[in-house]
């Protein structure tokens, strides 16, 4: 019998037919089945195939709360892509609170807070986290706090190089000059602007605007076509007004202070393009920065690198307007193999830290800043020349 049906395709659909008459249950099981199916291959379609922003969306709908954590010290890109992966939160209903840790001490990033009335909350410790699930903007490895080993990320949105992943999201983005352009183009394909049904709240637009412009160096450095299009969707949503209060702050007698020194303290390499300046102790490490984009600005100056010390620990800032140096690996290769170092950036800046021993009441030989053999500012200029 089973061959002479297997043998008719018709008789096989007829039989198949009679069970299910027979038998209805088989029938809404089949319907049921048939349904689960479908559902389960659309959720897997929509998950996998749609959009980065799409699916950015779909894996906060399935959190009540999410933390959305910026690195230590942020900057006006950190902060905006924060704010903006909090919008998206809160369209889909989820609670977001974005926390930092380290301190907001920059006159630009202070500036940024206050104009544009951001509530952040800082955090010492995992403890801090106002939520077990955890998004990382513009960097891609938890770090700066106590247990930040221990966190696993939910989602990472950078534009860093780095290894660090998301368990249900990851975008990170090397070829972009900031993290704001993605999340605007996030923002963008979500329907927010005058375009779509979503509202582009000003205060939002400004800041991923100047976020973009703050680390592309008014779209003069490491920017790519992404951060023009972005920029072209912010602009009719922004305040002029915030932009310029942002851009223009007053200067701390401490930034002041240390942008002299390493003006003064500044060092070539024999006439060459390259600057290294060890500035001594500071108090803020945002002034490095400062200082590191004060001296690239010198005629003739490639790319600088920017030293100073502060609660034991020796930090870092560089700048490079070089084809032949990325200051990320730079940076990365100078420090190699001393303890707990951690330096890190991309081709245009970078920056780091690294521990001093005796809490920085002494210097070991590799980090004099003397310009000795194996002195700080001699590794500098080596790893800047491809020596290392």
């Amino acid at each position: 019998m089973y061959g002479q049906v297997s043998g008719n395709p018709a008789a096989v659909g007829d039989r198949l037919v009679e069970m299910v008459l027979q038998r209805p249950v088989l029938l809404i099981a089949a319907v049921a089945a048939a349904a689960v199916v479908l559902a389960a291959g659309v959720y897997l379609l929509r998950r996998f195939t749609a959009p980065a922003s799409e699916q950015f969306v779909a894996a906060l709908e399935e959190l009540e709360e999410v933390v959305v954590l910026m690195h230590p010290t942020p900057d006006p890109d950190a902060m905006a892509s924060a704010m903006a992966v909090a919008t998206l939160a809160e369209s889909v209903d989820t609670d977001a609170t974005i926390q930092y840790p380290g301190k907001i001490r920059r006159s630009e990033n202070r500036a940024f807070e206050a104009v544009l009335e951001c509530e952040f909350d800082r955090i010492v410790t995992d403890i801090d986290l106002a939520a077990d699930e955890v998004v990382l903007v513009d960097h891609n490895e938890p770090r700066g706090f106590t247990g930040a080993d221990g966190v696993d990320p939910y989602a990472v949105i950078d534009h860093h190089p780095g290894d660090g992943e998301g368990r249900a999201f990851t975008d990170v983005r090397p070829d972009h000059g900031s993290c704001s352009s993605i999340l605007a183009e996030y923002l963008a394909d979500r329907g927010h602007g005058d375009t779509g049904d979503r509202p582009l709240p000003s205060r939002l637009a400004t800041g991923l605007l100047y976020g973009i412009q703050s680390d592309t160096t008014s779209f003069t450095r490491g920017c790519t076509s992404p951060e023009f299009d972005a920029a072209s969707y912010l602009f009719p949503a922004a305040s002029a007004d915030d932009l310029d209060r942002i851009a223009n702050p007053e200067i701390d007698d401490e930034t002041l202070d240390v942008k002299s020194r390493a003006i003064r303290r500044r060092r070539d390499d024999g006439g060459g393009p390259f600057l290294v300046s060890h500035v001594g102790s500071i108090g803020a490490r945002e002034s490095l920065s400062a200082a590191a984009d004060e001296l690239i600005r010198l005629e003739g100056i490639t790319a600088v690198v920017v030293t100073g010390e502060t609660d034991g620990e020796l930090h870092a800032s560089g700048r490079s307007q070089d084809d032949r140096v990325h200051m990320g690996k730079t940076l990365e290769v100078a420090f190699d193999g001393l303890p707990d170092a951690s330096f890190g950036g991309h081709s245009r800046m970078g920056g780091g830290r690294v521990s001093l021993p005796d809490a920085g009441r002494t210097e070991p030989p590799q980090l004099a800043a003397d310009g000795g053999p194996t002195g700080l500012h001699a590794r500098l200029f080596a790893a800047m020349n491809g020596e290392l």
